[in-house]
């Protein structure tokens, strides 16, 4: 199985509240939540430049009285030392920690933004350093990630999905939830993206900031939208990068990224294509071809597993190592990993394709995995609805198995855990169109393999000001990727307040 990672999502909205602030609710200096948007953080030096720090959020907003929690911050004080303003960055997941994501703002924002801004991250809540969820021990995460969707029942064919194979999946997604309600407590309901928007403006409160600025990357495009449609009076400059479609539930969400998978596998093909020793081929020889072996690769792995060299116990049986492929694929930089690894498999060793699979879902070390994925599924199965009855996903697998055959069935399967999640935790679809909000700059990639192009123009064109920029080319996300024509118009964004004109296309 391949869980629906929104989706690095992609790479979901929750508990409590109406869907915009009233007049006495979510106001800086007044109201019920006065407590909380009164904060000043306290920054201590967290060594190389950075501020570190921490402000309160309650679990639940609609008991602002009760539970709350400490949401940790980092901060990059602006080089001039005399900052107009507060850049947050997200960057995506969902599970991605800001916290760290600023700490790569050397390399993630250019020294333009960077002197005039600066720059803050926050782990969201459930997140990293913020009262982290964990729903499964290391053990059952690797079982959790690398059940196979398609089994065998005696002599059957192993390509075929059969009544065991789909009971074992039923098993696994059952014993998840059930994981999170044992460990994760009250917080398992409070996970979805609205709340986490209603953190940031707290966070922008105790920033001293009047308007919001801020990046956001694949998932960070989608809480950057939830927060223009709370607050869009609030809102100063918003880039959402590698956006996601609000309107599509989590099977939808699953099969389009599959399809936006196999659109780059078949780019990163007819690239190797023309290196010497492509693993899947040479000069002449077809894309359908490479990704035919690719296919036929993982095929043989689901009948044996390959080879693996890490000695952690896993088996390197296809659901691990289309993983692994589809790593590779959400950067340009990883393709020389990937040959590499294609071509170690193809030789019977999975081991680096394992590799790749771990540092999707931050797997460190056989006894230890970061909260990414637990997170990652729990925001996911929050914010959008799922189908409750399994039929759903076999006949939904089975047509995006037809439209993208290698990612199909994984991508859209991974979506299953979320037909246990609990009801009152899950959101009611919503339109995010962020009425009287300042000019909001939408970003896709063509051929971005974890959020399809076709998110951003949805994303751009349900939001009232959304402007829409778009990248030709592959990977995930665009700014700072090597292209001029984006990181201008980006940078003019973020200083100015100006966007480009919409439908602006930079090309290759």
């Amino acid at each position: 199985m391949v869980v629906s990672a929104v989706l690095l999502g992609t790479a979901l909205a929750g508990c409590g509240g109406p869907d915009r602030p009233g007049p006495s609710e979510d106001t800086p200096g007044g109201g019920r939540l006065s407590a909380f948007y009164g904060q000043e953080i306290s920054w201590s030096d967290c060594g190389d430049g950075f501020e570190c720090g921490t402000f309160e959020v309650p679990l639940d907003y609609s008991d602002p009285g009760g539970a709350r929690l400490d949401i940790a911050v980092r901060r990059l004080p602006a080089a001039s030392g005399d900052p107009q303003g507060s850049l947050v960055v997200n960057p995506g997941g969902p599970g991605g920690s800001g916290f760290d994501y600023a700490g790569a703002a050397p390399r993630a924002i250019s020294a333009e933004v960077r002197d005039r801004f600066d720059v803050v991250g926050f782990d969201p809540r459930g997140v990293g350093r913020s009262a982290p969820i964990t729903c499964l021990d290391p053990s059952g995460m690797d079982d959790y990630l690398g059940v196979d969707y398609l089994s065998r029942d005696g002599d059957s064919d192993p390509a075929e999905l059969t009544d065991s194979g789909v009971a074992e999946l039923v098993a696994v997604n059952r014993g998840f939830v059930a994981g999170c309600r044992d460990r994760a407590g009250d917080l398992m309901g409070h996970m979805g993206t609205a709340a986490v928007a209603r953190d940031m403006d707290v966070l922008r409160s105790a920033l001293g900031d009047d308007r919001l600025t801020y990046l956001g990357k694949s998932y960070g495009t989608y809480l950057g939208a939830h927060y223009a449609d709370r607050f869009p009076d609030r809102v100063r400059a918003l880039v959402l990068d590698g956006a996601m479609d609000p309107s599509l539930d989590v099977v939808d969400l699953g099969m389009q990224q599959a399809e936006g998978s196999e659109t780059a596998l078949r780019a990163f093909a007819a690239h190797c294509l023309d290196l010497p020793d492509c693993p899947l081929g040479g000069r002449g020889d077809s894309v359908d071809d490479a990704v035919e072996r690719v296919e036929d690769l993982l095929a043989t792995a689901g009948r044996s597993p390959l080879r693996n060299d890490l000695g952690d116990g896993l088996e390197a049986r296809r659901s691990w190592l289309e993983l692994g492929v589809l790593s590779a694929l959400y950067s340009e930089s990883y393709w020389p990993r990937l040959s590499t690894a294609l071509a170690d498999a193809f030789d019977g060793d999975g081991t680096a394709l394992l590799r790749l699979a771990g540092d999707l879902y931050n797997r460190d070390d056989p006894d230890h995995y970061a909260n990414y994925t637990s997170a990652l599924v729990a925001v996911n199965c929050s914010d959008r609805p799922a189908p409750r009855d399994v039929d759903a996903y076999t006949e939904a697998a089975a047509s995006a198995e037809d439209a993208a055959p290698v990612f199909g069935a994984g991508l859209t399967w991974g979506a299953l855990t979320c037909a246990y999640w609990p009801r009152d935790a899950v959101a009611d679809p919503e339109p995010l169109d962020a009425p009287g909000a300042a000019p909001i700059l939408v970003v896709g990639t063509t051929r971005d393999n974890a959020t399809p192009h076709a998110w951003a123009e949805a994303l751009a064109d349900d939001l009232d000001s959304g402007v829409l920029l778009t990248r030709e080319g592959d990977g995930h996300t665009a700014y700072l990727q090597g292209n001029p024509c984006v990181d201008s118009a980006v940078d003019t964004y973020l200083l100015h307040a100006e966007p480009p004109e919409h439908g602006t296309v930079c090309p290759e």
